[in-house]
């Protein structure tokens, strides 16, 4: 499920972003008895909670009505529909995001932080995963963000043309890399069955289907064996903290390729003449 932000009215929908026409915050009582007054950010907040629960596609204006008690027409007066609300939520999580790195020092030390930190904001907010970065939200967070990003790149001395380059590069592998845990986590309540479960079952089969699986896939067969794999555990402890096969795969997968991405870098900065910390 992609979901595009953007689609609400671009002028209300900026405004409300940078907060230049912020409505008022009025306290309104529609029964007997005081109710605490709406706001946008309470709004945000509430529809943050509703999707960080139950997904994107449990969020609608009614959903975060009924979590804040008020109806969903009560919100429109805050907030226009939830097309601005879903680009108020993507830049408000944003605001999780560090931007304070030491950027004077080891920067590979800054970017491995930078990756790791947006691995996990990610796996908070796994919706934020179904925004398509095709059109971003343009919002002051995500441009905190990114601006943390150049910054920590500019310590490699590399070339503007080749910066704005690896900034999609690195935001692409952090979202992908999520995007492959958090589908993991999810793998086993959507599907009933466990990583290890679902390995077992097809893998035992593999060699009944395919008796010629080595000759017709003789490169990842040698891959395989030349990497000595950890199969996944029949019979997993199933006590708390347990990561999931899948999960566990993925994190790997992260780690080796953050680190080959920055060996590029590095290459990049020999070749192009200005080695630094």
């Amino acid at each position: 499920m992609v979901v595009f932000a953007g689609q609400g009215d671009a002028r209300r929908s900026m405004s409300l972003l940078w907060r230049a026409d912020r409505p008022e915050q009025q306290d309104r009582r529609p029964g007997p008895g005081p109710r605490p007054g709406l706001s946008v950010e309470a709004i945000v907040a509430a529809a943050v909670a509703v999707a960080d629960e139950d997904g994107m596609a449990a969020l609608s204006m009614r959903a975060v009505g009924e979590r804040l008690g008020r109806t969903a027409m009560a919100l429109y007066t805050y907030v226009p529909s939830k097309g601005e609300l879903l680009d108020l939520m993507y830049d408000a999580v944003h605001a999780e995001l560090p931007t304070e790195y030491d950027d004077t020092g080891d920067w590979r030390a800054g970017l491995t932080e930078w990756a790791r930190n947006g691995l996990e904001f990610h796996l908070r907010h796994p919706w934020v995963l179904q925004v398509s970065q095709a059109r971003p939200v343009l919002g002051p967070h995500e441009y905190a963000g990114l601006d943390t990003l150049v910054r920590l790149l500019n310590a490699t001395g590399l070339e503007a043309h080749l910066l704005r380059r690896l900034v999609g590069t690195l935001s692409h592998f952090v979202r992908g890399c999520a995007g492959t845990v958090a589908e993991a986590r999810q793998a086993a309540t959507v599907t009933g069955e466990s990583d290890e479960e679902w390995w077992f079952a097809r893998s035992a089969l593999l060699g009944e289907v395919a008796p010629d699986f080595a000759e017709r896939y003789p490169s990842l067969v040698a891959m395989e064996t030349g990497s000595t794999p950890q199969p996944p555990d029949p019979d997993p402890d199933p006590g708390e903290g347990t990561v999931p096969y899948l999960e566990r795969e993925a994190r790997e997968t992260f780690d080796a390729g953050l680190g080959v991405l920055l060996d590029g870098i590095e290459a990049a900065i020999r070749r192009a003449g200005t080695p630094r910390t």
